[in-house]
């Protein structure tokens, strides 16, 4: 400034205009008041950052030069506003947020360190000196412990942090030291094992009243029946078929011309959960056997009231599959406890049970009349087991899959079987012998998780999750049929059962929205598709004598009939 006062003196001095003469008599005392003013702010070079900083404001949008990035993280400062007789600011809807100059990355690297250890700095208590955090807030202790350390950096080993367990060796792959990896857990923990009380506890007194119990042993099932009376005048229970059925008039299933259901005539309603399967009761099909999530099953008649006559609860968990005996008489169960049973349809006893220590997701009847006490199940642990009812032994184990057995279907009169599996192939036994005679697996192959045989007995329609129901021929070769593609529905990671009309005119499928679909057997388009359920339509009969009668089943708990 003083600078600037002397140029603009001399400057003035050696004007020569005389219009100028006047403007040069100006006081002296002027001229120094004039250098006494000092507008630039005061800067000590002391600190360089204070010279070498660039402010900017923070409504800016665009900076036309490189500001380092300390510059930018500076807290707002400026004038204040000395008429504000307001002392608190509201800016939020509560009272009064004040902006911090926080970063981003120190805040979320706080918060994470908040997670993972319990604690976090203390932004309130801040060292001038150093600006660090002075205290903590959360698990002091620990973090006393750990020196403050953040998630970034090495933390030290406490005493008390648990210790993992040995990852084993990798050429061992079952027992006590089999290879675990980084799935091995930490020590003390019970993951996986039996939690029950400490050896020397006392045990709780045993509760004998089975209805009162939650949990069903075996050998403790239970039935109830509903209705008045379970015979009537002539001593006949709802196993007679009615007079006005006779099933010699009504001739052999496929005898007549089916037509495709068009409306809903009855709905039961009796399960909690979702039902995950039904049958027809064998040659008649004046009953319907349901199985349900909520570990029950039921039988309900077709005919007359249309109510529910039994319930069977003899299973803990889920139940998976059903099957009636070719009489009709028996039926079994296979539930997600791990067993399998067998129950007298009339009486509702359950006369055995059978396990094998795994889940069994589907059960069969070996179809030959004298053959009628074995039966097969296609388990978890990727093996067919065949038991005799009547030693309840496994007479026969088919162990070649490489997942878990989905479907059994006999096929050649019962000489052969068919399996499939979520390993995605298809495999053809023959019954009692266990060598695979007929392997396919194709790279286009997806899992096919529900299997029917056509009534004709020569092609197998297998529902794929790919969207799409495909073919194969039931005879000697197993070949796909590669003309007959049923597509249209979504049934992607759903085991949708598929089905025929008993004169093998038309197949069905339930899908994943809750429609049920009917395709021409021949031509394979699509004939007909209607909302049904609320949820995925898991299982379809088509009745064997009724040339328009559907039964369907779903996840929302009901079972509707069709016509």
């Amino acid at each position: 400034m003083d600078l600037l006062a002397t140029e603009y003196l001399s400057s003035e001095e050696e004007m020569t205009d005389p219009a100028s003469s006047k403007r040069s008599n100006f006081n002296t005392s002027q001229i120094a008041k004039r250098q006494k003013i000092d507008l630039a702010p005061q800067v000590s070079l002391e600190d360089p950052k204070l010279s070498t900083s660039i402010y900017t404001k923070p409504t800016d949008t665009q900076i036309t030069v490189n500001i380092p990035y300390e510059d930018l993280v500076q807290p707002v400062v400026g004038p204040k506003n000395p008429f504000n007789t307001r002392v608190i600011n509201q800016n939020v809807l509560t009272g009064h947020v004040e902006e911090q100059a926080y970063s981003e990355f120190a805040f979320r690297t706080q918060q994470r360190t908040f997670t993972s250890f319990g604690y976090a700095a203390d932004p309130s208590h801040v060292d001038t000196s150093t600006g660090g955090a002075v205290g903590f807030v959360g698990d002091v202790e620990k973090a006393l412990a750990m020196n403050g350390a953040t998630i970034y950096d090495s933390t030290p080993k406490l005493e008390d942090a648990p210790k993992r367990k040995p990852k084993g060796d990798s050429a061992i792959l079952e027992g006590e030291d089999a290879y675990q990896g980084p799935w091995a857990g930490y020590e003390g923990e019970n993951i996986g094992s039996a939690v029950g009380p400490p050896e020397g506890a006392i045990p709780k007194k045993v509760d004998t009243d089975v209805s009162s119990k939650k949990q069903i042993d075996v050998g403790q099932e239970r039935t109830l029946f509903h209705g008045k009376s379970e015979f009537d005048y002539q001593g006949r229970t709802y196993m007679h078929v009615p007079q006005d059925l006779d099933v010699n008039l009504l001739g052999e299933p496929g005898s007549q011309e089916c037509f495709i259901p068009k409306r809903c005539i009855h709905t039961w309603s009796g399960h909690t959960k979702g039902v995950s399967a039904i049958r027809f009761f064998p040659k008649s099909a004046h009953l319907i056997l349901s199985a349900s999530m909520d570990t029950k099953v039921k039988i309900w008649d077709v005919y007359h009231d249309r109510r529910c006559l039994r319930t069977y609860m003899g299973h803990n968990k889920a139940v998976r599959d059903i099957t009636f005996s070719n009489d009709g008489k028996r039926f079994l169960t296979a539930s997600y406890d791990k067993y399998i049973k067998l129950w007298d349809t009339e009486t509702g006893q359950c006369i055995k049970s059978f396990t094998t220590g795994k889940i069994a997701y589907v059960v069969k009847f070996n179809p030959d009349e004298d053959k009628q006490n074995i039966f097969l199940a296609g388990c978890s642990d990727k093996k067919i087991v065949q038991f005799d009812i009547n030693t309840g032994e496994v007479t026969q184990e088919y162990d070649q899959h490489l997942g878990a057995v989905n479907t059994i279907t006999f096929v050649d009169e019962n000489r052969r079987f068919v399996t499939t599996s979520d390993d995605k192939t298809l495999r053809a036994w023959e019954f009692d012998i266990p060598v695979v005679i007929k392997y396919i697996a194709e790279p286009h192959m997806h899992s096919m998780p529900a299997v029917t045989l056509h009534p004709n007995k020569k092609w197998l329609a297998c529902q794929s999750l790919d969207n799409q129901i495909v073919v194969y021929g039931a005879k000697d070769r197993f070949r796909m049929h590669r003309k007959k593609r049923f597509t249209g529905h979504l049934v992607a990671g759903y085991a949708c059962q598929v089905n025929f009309s008993p004169d093998g005119r038309f197949i069905m499928s339930g899908d994943s929205e809750g429609n049920i679909w009917y395709w021409d057997w021949k031509s394979c388009k699509v004939l007909k598709k209607y909302k049904a359920h609320d949820n995925v339509v898991i299982g379809c009969e088509w009745h064997p004598h009724e040339t328009s009668k559907v039964a369907t089943c779903s996840w929302d708990g009901l079972i509707k009939l069709w016509d």
